[in-house]
């Protein structure tokens, strides 16, 4: 019996033993093909669910394309700039954060450097909603985010912004609608971990080496090297080169559904809005890995790819000239019409449509516009107004080429043909007057003394559905086609004046026919318009956008073949009498006193255009006359005669025929191809 327990009692115990080996062997199999899971088959899965809790992910912004005037000289360049940001990851939270931002406050006031403030509150109490600054939209955005009804007043706002942020203690103090502010902007950019919060941009070097100073103390903020936009000389033509900015409320769904980042500056007028495509980069990402010894690892995950470099039609020497030479005319006019004090002069390439350079006086640099905007807004003189693309004018005189070119392709007069003017023209029992009695005339003859009486009389025959049919194809009355905003004018017609409620008698196709009554054409129609004469009767599309290349400039996105916008369907001896005529103004006609003596032959034709107060001052011509390749129109307000405007336009000849310097840069163009 006791042998057959103890035989029982070794028994139990190895298939004990037996049980442990087997329960030890599975548990070093689980072992060993979870760590092969971890280790060998999912270790890309695993590894990055162990990194991501000590890493996040940064957006790298991306650099925004470049401008380059036609030659390749720099107009909107980029630079390394610095912005204060807060990283959600090193902040303490809500308390803490605004005792962080204090400090940063005090350090930007002492260096009367800005922070971002898009809450659309007044700026002192009580704090209503600011709809001066800001728009319903943003208000609406506003009231959205913070959770509220659509109905929800500023109070309401206001409350719901000092429980969230936590600011009950600094109510009554300077730092609460600043800390109200910020706070809010954080909130409305969806500050995270993943999205870091810009807090003030572009800082100066001082700021950025007591931020680095004070790193161990502001846990959480960091600087970041940004591109910056830098306008080389930044009075050169604004109006065309245009701003970028924050993408607003209202825009954001569409922007977003572009890719676009909420913090991303984009164009928001100009040059720099009308190519934002090309403009736009791409944003990369990098993401930062706090390592087990406590070390930063910077991985690149994704490449920031800049934007192309647009490459304007503008040659930025003729663009300065342009825009000294028209303020000087207007100085010097002003001399004896003291309401001369504004205007616009274009010039195109004839054989492109190229606008080669767009000057609008009187205007305003980037830095104005940056920190005086609202006394640019509110100047009675309207620098911000583009004159040369959106103001309309009547073209006086000028309007006569159009109409000899037309009268004679309608075979309505022959280049021999004479028309007597006696000083006055009747009509209806009306009578029309001229500026005198020139006897008979051609047409050559009748353009370079610009009597109205055989232009009336050409008009008379034509009608005024003939007039209108070329005029549109000459570009007068329609929008040129250029990329960003524009007037389309206004061409003299029954259409017009049954659209103002006015009727159309006989009498008003003879005013219309001398670039009077309804006839209203902006600077860069009359260049236009003037080119498509000069080049033979083909009308381009004007553009300021020669070509795209890449950022590094070594392969072309677009390239520069210019776009016929119409065909006139004017007679070549129609359009060579024409320019004879306009020839013979500049040698001894109206223009005689500015080109008279010129070493190159210029076309040219004055107008004095009707206005309240002084008359318009109005000139257009083309260069050099046997083979044109410019034209350029100006219009100077209240500047009574067309040839007291010419002397800026023989400036823009000066520079673009004579210039060594656009010799150069003419030559050095080959450079970027």
């Amino acid at each position: 019996m006791y042998f057959e327990k103890e035989k029982a009692k070794k028994s139990i115990k190895h298939i004990r033993s037996v049980a442990l080996c087997i329960i030890a062997v599975v548990f070093t199999a689980v072992y060993v093909l979870r760590l092969g899971d971890l280790q060998i088959l999912n270790y890309e899965i695993y590894n990055t669910k162990a990194t991501a809790s000590n890493s996040q992910k940064v957006k790298v912004r991306a650099a925004r394309g470049e401008i380059l005037d036609r030659y390749g000289r720099p107009i909107a360049i980029n630079r390394d700039g610095y912005d204060i940001v807060l990283d959600k990851s090193y902040l303490p939270e809500n308390k803490d954060i605004n005792t962080t931002i204090v400090t940063l406050l005090d350090l930007l006031k002492k260096n009367s450097t800005t922070w971002r403030d898009e809450l659309p509150m007044t700026n002192s109490e009580p704090y209503e909603f600011d709809t001066s600054k800001f728009t319903q939209t943003d208000v609406d955005s506003m009231i959205s985010k913070l959770g509220l009804n659509h109905y929800a007043t500023a109070d309401n706002c206001l409350a719901e912004m000092i429980e969230r942020y936590e600011l009950e203690k600094y109510k009554g103090t300077n730092l609460f609608r600043t800390l109200l502010g910020i706070r809010y902007t954080m909130d409305h950019e969806d500050f995270s971990v993943s999205y870091p919060y810009t807090f003030s941009e572009d800082i100066p070097e001082n700021i950025r080496s007591v931020l680095k100073e004070s790193s161990d103390s502001l846990k959480g903020v960091t600087i970041n090297v940004v591109p910056v936009r830098e306008y080389v000389e930044n009075e050169v033509a604004p109006h065309i080169i245009g701003t970028v900015g924050p993408i607003y409320a209202e825009d954001w769904e569409d922007y977003k559904a572009k890719g676009y980042a909420l913090d991303a500056r984009v164009g928001k007028s100009g040059v720099e809005l009308a190519f934002e495509e090309y403009l736009k980069g791409t944003d990369g990402v990098n993401r930062i890995v706090k390592n087990d010894d406590g070390s930063i690892e910077t991985i690149v995950e994704k490449e920031a790819i800049p934007g192309n470099t647009v490459m304007l039609s503008i040659d930025l020497d003729l663009q300065k000239t342009a825009q000294k030479g028209l303020q000087q005319v207007i100085m010097d006019i002003n001399k004896t019409s003291p309401t001369a004090n504004a205007g616009a002069i274009v010039a195109v390439n004839v054989h492109t449509g190229d606008i080669l350079a767009s000057a609008t006086y009187p205007s305003y640099t980037m830095e104005e516009y940056e920190k005086d905007y609202d006394k640019l807004l509110d100047n009675s003189a309207k620098p911000l107004f583009n004159r040369a693309f959106d103001g309309t004018y009547q073209p006086g005189s000028t309007f006569k080429p159009a109409i000899g070119s037309i009268g004679l392709t309608l075979d309505k007069i022959t280049k021999d043909e004479t028309i007597s003017c006696s000083g006055i023209y009747e009509y209806g029992g009306m009578k029309f007057g001229c500026m005198g009695v020139h006897g008979s005339e051609t047409v050559v003859e009748a353009l370079s003394i610009s009597c109205n009486s055989f232009f009336y009389e050409l008009g008379n025959r034509l009608g005024i559905t003939n007039m209108n049919t070329y005029c549109r194809r000459l570009g007068l009355g329609v929008k040129t086609g250029v990329e960003i905003g524009e007037s389309s004018g206004v061409l003299s017609g029954p259409e017009y004046a049954a659209e103002i409620n006015q009727p159309w008698y006989g009498g008003d196709t003879i005013q219309s026919a001398i670039g009077q009554l309804y006839n209203l054409f902006t600077p860069l129609q009359l260049a236009t318009y003037t080119a498509t004469i000069a080049n033979g009767g083909t009308r381009y599309k004007t553009r300021l956008l020669n070509q795209v290349k890449s950022y590094d400039l070594s392969h072309t996105v677009k390239d520069s073949t210019p776009e016929v916008a119409a065909q006139t369907e004017l007679s070549k001896d129609a359009l060579d009498t024409v320019k004879r005529g306009m020839l013979s103004a500049a040698l001894d006609g109206t223009a005689a006193s500015v080109f008279g003596d010129y070493s190159i032959e210029v076309g040219g034709k004055t107008g004095t255009a009707q206005n309240l107060g002084d008359d318009h001052g109005v000139f257009i011509s083309f260069a050099p006359y046997s083979d044109p390749e410019i034209a350029v129109a100006i219009v100077v307000e209240h500047g009574l005669h067309g040839y007291t405007c010419a002397p800026a336009v023989k400036a823009i000849y000066d520079s673009y025929f004579f210039s060594k310097v656009r010799t150069a840069s003419v030559t050095q163009v080959d450079t970027l191809k």
